[in-house]
């Protein structure tokens, strides 16, 4: 009898204490750590340890305890397989879910956007501020000769690569899958309709680029932007000098210029489109598809002069006639010395 006794209270000193290492287990592992009420995100680079790792975690996450995650890093070695990415926390994610994102390197992708700017260090510094990326991994290769003509470019047209839009990738892209990445939206973008597009007003896709992104620096209004385009073309149908401005702006790269003055149309640069027929040798920036559509689909008529309106209106005057721009010209001349902006 006592024997019985003795094991029954064995039996139950066993189950009392494994269900409380059950109980202590279920606690650190399984129950919610999370105090957040939405989705938060942290960003696992290449100088991150654990204990990095962890304090991101609890900053993010308004964690309650992350013991749970501290025991199977430990256990698991997870400091000699720690992989970069961005990392979702869930609110109510628990320490095994988060540590098995975290270590299987289940990471959440980004939307990345590629903006229309002037000049592949503008663009090189914005996609620095969104991917993992450095902005000399972006700025470097694009500068150099060897590396563009393997992506069928120049350092000077390189910027046709890019197409301005939104793509979900990985925060912690490699500069390699990046441009593969670019190659293949370019891709995709310049399908066969576009192709046969462009072939049927006689340009190649990188002439259509250099194109836009001389009519979208001459005006941001969209309804203007198919008639600027159809006045570059018939100028150079016509073999005349396009004369473009803001050819002249990146030629000095100087683009706070609200005046082009003669002094400025002097410079010696492929650039200045008033000192050198056709075409620039790349885009004076990467314009935005709908400058691209622009071109492809740009008005047909007889313009070839314009000039901007005396209301600072943000649109041009347009004429065929060479008397009539002078007119319009000096009116806006006028303007621009009444307002005392040079």
């Amino acid at each position: 009898m006592k024997k019985k006794r003795l094991l029954f209270i064995i039996l139950a000193i066993v189950l009392i204490i494994g269900s409380t290492c059950a109980g202590i287990a279920y606690y650190y592992l399984f129950s919610p750590i999370i105090g957040t009420k939405q989705t938060t995100y942290i960003y696992i680079d290449n100088q991150d340890t654990v204990e990095s790792i962890i304090q991101k975690i609890k900053k993010e996450g308004n964690v309650k305890q992350l013991q749970g995650f501290e025991y199977m890093a430990s256990y698991y070695g997870y400091k000699e397989h720690i992989k970069t990415g961005r990392y979702a926390i869930h609110p109510n994610d628990n320490s095994l879910q988060l540590y098995r994102r975290l270590s299987r390197g289940q990471q959440t992708p980004i939307n990345l956007i590629i903006p229309s700017v002037r000049t592949i260090d503008k663009l090189a510094q914005s996609i620095s501020k969104q991917l993992m990326l450095d902005s000399i991994d972006i700025a470097a290769p694009l500068t150099d000769s060897i590396f563009c003509a393997q992506l069928g470019y120049t350092p000077q047209t390189i910027a046709c690569l890019f197409i301005p839009n939104t793509y979900e990738v990985y925060w912690n892209i490699s500069p390699e899958g990046f441009f593969k990445r670019m190659q293949k939206e370019n891709r995709n973008f310049w399908n066969k309709n576009r192709l046969e597009e462009a072939e049927a007003i006689g340009f190649t896709p990188e002439e259509i680029t250099i194109i836009a992104s001389i009519v979208e620096e001459e005006t941001a209004n969209n309804q203007e932007k198919n008639i600027i385009a159809g006045l570059y073309i018939n100028r150079l149908h016509k073999g005349m000098l396009l004369q473009a401005d803001p050819t002249v702006k990146f030629a000095m790269q100087d683009f706070t210029l609200k005046r082009i003055l003669n002094v400025h149309l002097t410079i010696d640069s492929p650039y200045n489109t008033y000192k050198y027929a056709g075409l620039p040798p790349g885009p004076i920036r990467i314009p935005s598809i709908s400058g691209i559509e622009s071109v492809l689909h740009y008005a047909r008529h007889n313009y070839l002069y314009m000039c901007a309106k005396e209301d600072f209106s943000g649109t041009h005057n347009f004429t065929s006639s060479l008397t009539q721009h002078n007119i319009n010209a000096q009116r806006y001349q006028r303007e621009l010395n009444r307002k005392r902006i040079k």
